[in-house]
């Protein structure tokens, strides 16, 4: 079947690309597969209007809200090989099922890789997390730490005392610059050079984290910058470039999430640096309308 757009991808990014496409009365199809990158949290925070609200919630009601377009097409089902052309862009699916269209729009998502530290992949979305404007509310006032993995994480290190008594872990490898350091000090970021290697307590909740000494110091939450990979190969196959960010690859777009490859998009964490549920949904939102003027001008 050929459609306007093929959408892969149904979280916060996918979703509102397909919305603005079906209000534009454009065949939409929107794939997804059922397993976002959010999965493990329980709330989501900082969106606005949605505070506090399970991100499976959010995005039951988004779809719930695109399925009263007549020109909307939901397909579950994983994305296992896309291919485009002067002409267009085609999606296969588990099963062999082939679909086709003028646009697609990529907003697959990323693969968190956490350190291997034993304890933490069970606490994760909960006690063991990434982003203090998305968490860090709800663990405030809690002894903090932040587990390094990249030289930003130093940033955090800066960032969290709003939120708790914080605690750096360099992990013996990220050492704050002189100027980090310093700001860090300032800030009352306690500096512990010897590697954290197990989380205890029962998880989900935090008591202390094992140092590679034998030490247990007392945390209830820890903060944690993972390494990302795609979560599709979708834009590998497309032959899409890409940019290396500080936590992994994303793919490059231009400021209407037009990609290098022609007649395909992206939106989301697979297309940025940064992430965060608010900014993804803003480039799917750029990412459906871009692709729509596209459609309109060609």
């Amino acid at each position: 079947m050929h459609y306007d757009v093929i959408v892969v991808g149904a979280s916060f990014a996918g979703a509102s690309a397909a919305m603005q496409l079906a209000r534009a009365r454009r065949k939409i199809l929107l794939i997804d597969a059922g397993s976002p990158r959010n999965r493990y949290a329980e709330a989501s925070h900082g969106f606005l209007g949605q505070d506090g609200t399970p991100p499976h919630e959010i995005m039951a009601i988004a779809v719930q809200q695109l399925m009263a377009y007549p020109n909307f097409e939901l397909a579950v089902a994983y994305a296992e090989h896309a291919a485009a052309d002067a002409q267009g862009v085609s999606v296969t699916v588990e099963g062999g099922r082939r679909f086709q269209a003028r646009r697609l729009i990529l907003a697959t998502g990323v693969r968190d890789e956490l350190p291997p530290i034993p304890g933490l992949q069970e606490r994760w979305g909960k006690t063991a997390i990434h982003c203090p404007y998305c968490h860090g509310y709800e663990v405030r006032d809690r002894k903090l730490g932040v587990i390094a993995t990249t030289p930003l994480s130093a940033h955090q290190g800066i960032m969290l005392p709003d939120w708790g008594p914080t605690t750096y872990f360099t992990q013996g490898q990220f050492e704050p610059e002189e100027a980090e350091l310093r700001q860090m000090q300032k800030r009352g970021t306690a500096i512990e050079r010897t590697p954290v290697v197990e989380i205890l307590g029962e998880a989900p909740e935090i008591e202390a984290v094992r140092l590679a000494d034998g030490r247990a110091l007392e945390l209830g939450a820890v903060f944690v910058g993972p390494r990302v990979h795609m979560s599709s190969p979708l834009a590998m196959q497309l032959g899409c470039a890409f940019e290396q960010g500080a936590m992994g690859p994303y793919i490059r777009t231009d400021e209407m999430r037009q990609t290098s490859v022609p007649n395909v998009l992206a939106a989301g964490d697979a297309a940025m640096a940064f992430h965060n549920g608010t900014m993804a949904s803003a480039s799917g939102v750029m990412a459906g309308v871009s692709a729509h003027r596209s459609l309109i001008m060609e």
